[in-house]
């Protein structure tokens, strides 16, 4: 069984199918069809919902895609749509905002604005264009009607948080609270096929073994599509944000330890803290409702030749902690790859955590390369650590995704760096060799040739950034706002 609230309402669940997602549910059980479905992939935001989780006492509210988030991962959470916004007969700011200033125009993708607005209204009280504009970039508008939207969600600046949400704040976490200790973990059952929720470690390591052929589910924002547009129906389907181990976040003198289940979004306060290219790449990773599910152990562990976090980790020579009935071990991310979406994951194996070792003596340079600015995939993926000393490279990590069937480093292009200046004359040779690391193909985002010449083209932005720094003339190398 799981339960969780629907606004105030307590729902207990226990036979339902477990590939269900929430929007399915809402839909078509909960009779709730505020949230539209427009793209069931996460990627138009019109099913957008607001989840809120007890975190550190306090509710933390998330704005997600309702199309890719299976109905078993509410356990414990409170789902919130745009039905329940309004409180008494009165529309809660978020909506007044987008009537006063008319936001709406053919009303389908409204909902999921509203809800990216409500989920910005509560987790910042005095939003900067900068800070609407990330919370709205997970939602299309396909009348083009961003300039009213965007002027409701800028009206709501100095409005402070309170509603009738913070008046019950007390009361849910109590609610939400006593949910997790009657009943930790949970699952749904459908004739055979099950949804499982272990809370530890060990436990999820015995439903593997119990069932070596489930699915594993982080945050879903890449499985979940395997569900809503190739029509899978998975027998058994593991989720892994409640164990504890996964979700652990830690910091040492020498290096970070990112849980396998933290999301991008939990993460990004840390990577900020000592690798600032790295966090932000996330910021142009999918858009928000996907950064607040999906997870860095998940973009490994999934193994797309597109992802965009193996590329920094390779270059970050990242060490990922793998646990199967076989014991634990510690593997370097750059022998985990071994085909395309093929890794060393042991038989009923999973990935604890990833180690990060700090390197504060390197220059690290990221960059992502796709036709949108926002929630685009990456035609390619460059990360570059650099050790330098006196304007020599005395080591280097080059690694890439979207130039083979897997992320990887550029051998050849490191061995031609390493003891040449970091100049325009001194990486032509670099550039070159880049050709012998990668021979990549045509599809519908880029040819190989365009890849190629991107790739050997990065190489030279890292170098000319790196002067702009040296030479303190802060070079604008990129337009990233928004028109």
């Amino acid at each position: 069984m799981i339960r969780f609230l629907m606004n105030d309402q307590m729902v207990s669940i226990e036979q339902c199918a477990p590939h269900t997602t929430v929007l399915e549910y809402l839909r078509t059980k909960a009779e709730q069809r505020g949230t539209k479905e427009g793209c069931a992939s996460g990627d138009c935001g019109a099913c957008t919902v607001v989840l809120a989780e007890v975190t550190e006492g306090r509710l933390q509210y998330r704005n997600i895609n309702s199309c890719i988030t299976l109905l078993g991962s509410l356990h414990g959470k409170q789902l919130i749509t745009v039905e329940h916004l309004k409180q008494q007969g009165a529309l809660h700011p978020v909506q007044q905002a987008m009537v006063d200033l008319h936001g709406s125009q053919c009303g389908f993708c409204t909902p999921g604005f509203i809800m990216s607005m409500f989920f910005l209204y509560k987790n910042c009280s005095e939003p900067t264009r900068a800070d609407v504009e990330q919370a709205l970039a997970g939602n299309l508008c396909r009348c083009t009607g961003y300039r009213p939207i965007i002027d409701a969600a800028l009206s709501l600046a100095g409005q402070g948080s309170n509603d009738a949400f913070s008046e019950k704040e007390a009361q849910t976490i109590s609610r939400l609270q006593t949910i997790l200790a009657q009943q930790p973990s949970g699952s749904l059952l459908d004739g055979s096929r099950q949804f499982l929720i272990p809370t530890s470690s060990d436990a999820l390591l015995q439903s593997l073994t119990d069932y070596p052929e489930a699915k594993l589910l982080a945050g879903g924002t890449d499985f979940s599509l395997s569900i809503t547009q190739q029509l899978q129906q998975p027998e058994v389907i593991i989720y892994t944000g409640r164990v504890a181990e996964l979700m652990q976040l830690e910091e040492t003198e020498h290096n970070i330890t990112i849980g396998a289940a933290v999301s991008y979004s939990d993460a990004e306060s840390l990577l900020h803290k000592h690798f600032l290219p790295f966090a932000s790449l996330l910021e142009r990773l999918g858009s928000l409702q996907v950064r607040n599910q999906g997870t860095l152990g998940g973009n490994v562990a999934n193994a797309s030749p597109i992802g965009d976090t193996p590329p920094v980790l390779l270059a970050l020579d990242a060490v990922l902690h793998l646990r199967s009935p076989a014991g634990r071990e510690a593997i370097p991310i750059s022998d985990f790859f071994t085909g395309y979406r093929q890794t060393k994951l042991p038989p009923a194996g999973f990935i604890e955590s990833i180690e990060i070792p700090l390197q504060s003596e390197r220059t690290l340079c990221v960059y992502k390369i796709s036709k949108r600015l926002d929630d685009d995939i990456s035609a390619v993926c460059a990360a570059f650590s650099i050790a330098l000393k006196d304007g020599v490279v005395t080591d280097a990590r080059l690694g890439f995704g979207g130039m083979a069937a897997t992320p990887a480093r550029a051998l050849h292009a490191e061995k031609a760096l390493i003891g040449q200046p970091f100049t325009e004359p001194g990486i032509i040779a670099a550039q070159q060799a880049l050709s012998q690391d990668f021979s990549p193909i045509d599809d519908v985002r880029a040819t190989g040739t365009y890849r190629l010449q991107v790739a050997q083209n990065l190489l030279l932005r890292a170098v000319l950034e790196h002067d702009s720094e040296q030479e303190n003339s802060n070079q604008i190398m990129e337009v990233v706002q928004y028109a």
